[in-house]
């Protein structure tokens, strides 16, 4: 399933059995409508969103970042301790695609920094 949000926070890197790391992050899916005699409504879904295949993108997602995602999308659901029934949707990412930027312009981006022998303006070498 293909699904585009924004992150709610920045994404965690944890290491399980074995050594493999895992990148979590949430995203916030919003959408609206109209009803025809009412006022628009606001709706927001969240997915709690697990990537497996690269653990560096992990410093890279940071809250307010706009991604587009595939995967295989799953549901948790539990009754807590007041008996009320809980649940929450997952997706095992496949396919990461960037968007847009942070909302936050000033998050730190690993690897920002100009490599060594790299020209300071922007005139063409000839």
């Amino acid at each position: 399933m293909e699904l585009t949000g924004r992150l709610t926070a920045d994404a965690q890197v944890s290491e399980v059995k074995g050594g493999k790391k895992v990148v979590n992050f949430s995203i916030a899916i919003n959408d609206s409508y109209k009803p025809k005699d009412g006022e628009r409504v606001e709706l927001t879904t969240y997915v709690e969103c697990a990537y497996w295949l690269n653990a560096k993108v992990g410093g890279y997602l940071k809250k307010g970042l706009l991604v587009q995602l595939n995967g295989r999308i799953g549901s948790r659901a539990w009754v807590n301790k007041d008996g009320d029934a809980k649940s929450y949707l997952t997706c095992n990412i496949s396919h990461l695609k960037f968007l847009g930027g942070s909302t936050n312009s000033t998050a730190a981006k690993p690897g920002d920094s100009k490599g060594k022998g790299a020209p300071e303006d922007d005139d063409l070498p000839f």
